[in-house]
């Protein structure tokens, strides 16, 4: 495929993995870089249930699983859009749909139903990018 060979479903493709890499780098790096803050925020949202004793560690890895999906739909959508090869836009948005699972669950499970239902059009919008790839062999 050459470069300029850019059909309109390449476009949304590699438009909706450009999101999802922007929004998922930026909430992992926050994560990260204010990794203090954000872990005592997580412990008081879950220190009512049963999460309380490993919230932590569900902290450490929500934190990772969305910075490799950030890193995977960011430079996917790149590679996909340059080379044409798509494998890492769809991981990444593999990696996106299991990010908001893990954090639609965990906000119903703290009673958060406001915050799981803003997550919605988060994963719909990351369901039809996947679903995207599977139209085109």
């Amino acid at each position: 495929m050459h470069i300029f060979d850019h059909t309109l479903l390449k476009v949304i493709q590699v438009l909706i993995s450009l999101f999802a890499g922007v929004l998922f780098l930026q909430s992992g790096f926050d994560k990260v870089f204010d990794f203090k803050g954000n872990k005592g925020y997580i412990q008081s949202v879950f220190a009512k249930t049963f999460f309380n004793s490993f919230s932590g560690i569900l902290f450490v890895i929500i934190t990772i699983l969305e910075v490799l999906a950030g890193l995977a739909s960011f430079f996917g959508a790149i590679f996909y859009f340059i080379e044409g090869q798509k494998d890492f836009a769809i991981l990444g948005l593999e990696l996106s749909l299991l990010s908001i699972l893990c954090l639609f669950t965990g906000q119903r499970i703290a009673k958060d139903y406001a915050g799981a239902a803003s997550l919605v059009g988060y994963f719909l919008l990351m369901a039809f990018g996947l679903f995207t790839f599977a139209l085109v062999g």
